[in-house]
């Protein structure tokens, strides 16, 4: 049981994306409320607060100046610009809950996946696609929220996203919810039941059930 000493259990690194519309959102929120041992970072960015939103639980909310010098500090795992604001991941909070055993999810899109993969190769990719195109624009439009032109913008941004589904690790069709939502758990749990995971986390166990018997 050598491995099992010098391993350490650490939490999964799951990056979840989707076009606008797939559901991710949704499934991320069911599927945190079932699982005590993952959580969403909490991303920083420069656009004011919306009604509602809570410093450091819904973003944690910064100026320019301030996003500037974290990434002059290669605070971020990944980072972007959308039309005039900022957004980024934390690496230091990212790498803190791993340790700690935790799970961690990051909603980010194709782009920010890639650079999250070159600096945490190990981390497990998601991909969430909608049923058929037809039901992606019905999502759109049953939302309430925009108007025809920023709908159609958002079914061509999807289309563009949706192109690179082939990156991922996993692929997910939000046909049906609860299927989804299963599918997602399934994927979740078998990662933390790998072999290497399960020796850290059961090593005391491991050790007891193989120690020479009297």
């Amino acid at each position: 049981m050598t491995d099992a000493k010098q391993s350490r259990f650490t939490g999964t690194l799951f990056i979840f994306s989707a076009p606008s519309g797939a559901g991710k959102t949704s499934l991320v929120k069911a599927l945190l409320e079932n699982t005590s041992y993952i959580g969403v970072s909490v991303s920083h960015t420069t656009r004011a607060p919306r009604p509602g939103e809570e410093n450091g639980k819904d973003y944690n909310f910064v100026s320019q100046d301030e996003f500037k010098a974290l990434i002059e500090q290669n605070a971020f795992l990944e980072h972007a610009q959308v039309f005039d604001n900022f957004y980024g991941t934390s690496q230091r909070w990212v790498e803190q809950e791993l340790e700690a055993g935790r799970d961690v999810i990051l909603e980010i899109d194709w782009q920010g996946a890639q650079q999250v993969r070159r600096l945490m190769p190990d981390a497990v990719t998601l991909f969430i696609l909608p049923p058929s195109i037809e039901e992606l624009e019905k999502r759109l439009s049953n939302r309430g929220q925009d108007s025809d032109e920023v709908i159609a913008r958002r079914m061509r941004d999807a289309q563009s996203e949706m192109s690179h589904y082939a990156e991922f690790d996993y692929l997910i069709v939000n046909d049906d919810f609860e299927n989804a939502l299963e599918e997602l758990r399934a994927i979740v749990i078998a990662r933390r039941h790998r072999l290497s995971a399960q020796q850290a986390h059961h090593q005391q166990t491991l050790e007891a059930l193989l120690a020479p018997r009297a």
